[in-house]
């Protein structure tokens, strides 16, 4: 049987209260254990994708290329089983081709959806058992299976709706990109960015692709809209940037301001998963917070399907 999302805050949050009384008594020094979502700035080594939807020509190559490397079962289910064609991002797919086209018919554009790598990841700083990590080194924010307990709290707290949990299987998963972190470790590229015929996505060091963003823009300033490269500061920053040339909110990219979500809502969150070995305490006193939390996820995601015209490219 399925279990929706709000069942799974529902179930949450009704045992939540019963554990964290006995859970008062009793603290668990984790003694080494470092969070990453203390992170401020991206690391020095920090690896990038620069999307730029003026480029795309929304072939899905991308697409292909990345359940293949991956190793994901093709999502057919809207094609009847006939070709892959994936609705959003999901327990099969890790990135996405989507198409927003207005209802007047002006100027449409498509948009590559995955994983954002944030440089303070929301899904790191809500995750109370470590499963999700982001590497020092690169900045890839990585899933351990090992320790992963199925909360779910990881895809409430995305702003960008990212992480999915698989329910299909004996032991199932949170599916999201992981930048082809065996390809990196060969020294390849991620395969989205190795096949994109009008290298409308490439993939580098985040301080260049920054400034080959930013170039862009000022040579050809009336191509793009706005000025700014999204992603340099907006929710803190992230790895995956974008230009485009339709307001960056109709591509589902929300405006988020410069501040990190874990840095406005978990610091003491924080705090206690540096102590706590399950921080139920935690939980139960923010019970009221992740019910507005999940309003808001609920809110946003009608807005992407039903008011911006956002839709799955087929």
């Amino acid at each position: 049987m399925d279990l929706s999302r709000r069942q799974a805050l529902q179930k949450l949050a009704t045992g939540t209260a019963a554990v964290a009384a006995t859970a008062c008594f009793t603290t668990i020094a984790l003694p080494g254990m470092a969070h990453a979502s203390d992170v401020a700035a991206a690391p020095k080594n920090a690896v990038s994708m620069l999307y730029d939807s003026t480029r795309c020509i929304g072939c899905q190559s991308c697409v292909a290329a990345c359940a293949e490397a991956n190793s994901l079962q093709p999502d057919t289910r809207l094609s009847a089983g006939l070709h892959l064609a994936p609705p959003d991002l999901n327990s099969f797919t890790k990135n996405i081709i989507k198409l927003y086209k207005p209802n007047d018919n002006s100027r449409y554009s498509y948009v590559k959806q995955q994983c954002m790598h944030c440089v303070d990841p929301a899904c790191v700083g809500g995750c109370s058992f470590f499963a999700l990590t982001k590497n020092s080194d690169n900045g890839v924010v990585s899933w351990n299976s090992k320790k992963c307990m199925g909360c779910r709290y990881c895809e409430i707290s995305c702003p960008f709706h990212v992480p999915k949990f698989q329910w299909e299987g004996f032991n199932p998963k949170i599916v999201k990109c992981e930048f082809c972190k065996e390809r990196l470790a060969a020294g390849n590229t991620p395969a989205c960015t190795s096949v994109c015929p009008t290298r409308a996505v490439i993939f580098g060091s985040r301080e260049e692709l920054l400034e080959e963003g930013k170039k862009r823009l000022a040579e050809n300033p009336a191509k793009y809209y706005g000025d700014r490269v999204y992603g340099e500061n907006d929710g803190g920053g992230t790895q995956v940037l974008y230009l485009a040339h339709v307001p960056f909110e109709k591509l589902g990219l929300p405006e988020l301001g410069t501040e990190s979500i874990p840095s406005k809502y978990l610091k003491w969150q924080r705090r206690l998963y540096s102590y706590l070995a399950v921080p139920v305490v935690l939980y139960a006193s923010m019970v009221g917070t992740i019910r507005g939390n999940w309003k808001e996820h609920r809110k946003h995601m009608e807005e992407d399907q039903q008011q911006t015209g956002l839709r799955p490219q087929l």
